[in-house]
């Protein structure tokens, strides 16, 4: 039998995609991970002189707010990577798999500001991305609908926490706020896909269990 030919797809083994899928853990935490689309927020200032003027105060502030946005990412990324891992339907895999591809934009472009701005990403990102997968792969056992829903559900609460964020970057930091600007953007358009496809919605515990995992993860990302 020709294997080879043009009528033969031969399916990944799990063992395969397992391999996978830690090549793009490695490549999210390393930081190598490169985004599709330019950074809205324009080329990098030349030197320290252009961070809009942030005083020393606000310039930290507005690190530690665009590290959380950045261990969102990095959780976001792990979640729908989770979540198409054991998916059987191929379309609701795309949707998944695009979702994730635009995260990467959104990690990229995170990390590059914080580089602006003379900060780091989380210390504690590899157990961010742990435990994100984890739960992407517990909601795609749920069942397509409520696969659907868990990420119709995060990117409503992220929607919220980036707009939280709009009202607390300094004015002057145009640079960041484009950025978060174009995340919420995107984040409305996955939401929406989500319940396009059909999400429904989630019991109002496992969204409280949500708000309350993502409490402990912003707190402990704007410092650490």
């Amino acid at each position: 039998m020709n294997m080879g030919g043009p009528g033969f797809l031969r399916r990944s083994s799990p063992l395969e995609n397992l391999l996978a899928e830690v090549g793009r853990a490695l490549q999210v935490l390393d930081g190598s991970a490169q985004a599709g689309r330019p950074n809205p927020a324009g080329p990098r200032p030349l030197n320290a002189a252009e961070l809009e003027n942030l005083s020393p105060a606000e310039q930290q502030h507005a690190a530690g707010l665009m590290r959380v946005n950045h261990v969102g990412e990095v959780c976001a990324q792990a979640l729908y990577r989770g979540q198409a891992l054991f998916c059987r339907d191929a379309a609701i895999r795309d949707v998944l798999h695009e979702a994730a591809a635009e995260e990467v934009d959104h990690l990229a472009w995170c990390r590059e500001r914080l580089g602006e701005l003379n900060s780091r990403p989380s210390l504690l990102n590899p157990l961010w991305y742990a435990g994100s997968f984890s739960l992407g792969v517990i909601a795609s056992r749920a069942g397509i609908p409520r696969n659907l829903g868990f990420m119709a559900e995060t990117e409503r609460q992220v929607e919220q926490h980036l707009d939280s964020h709009l009202e607390q970057l300094p004015p002057q930091d145009a640079r960041s706020r484009r950025i978060v600007e174009q995340m919420r953007d995107d984040e409305i358009e996955h939401r929406t896909t989500a319940e396009t496809h059909g999400a429904v919605p989630l019991p109002g515990p496992v969204k409280l269990a949500m708000r309350l995992m993502s409490k402990v993860m912003t707190t402990t990302a704007y410092r650490i």
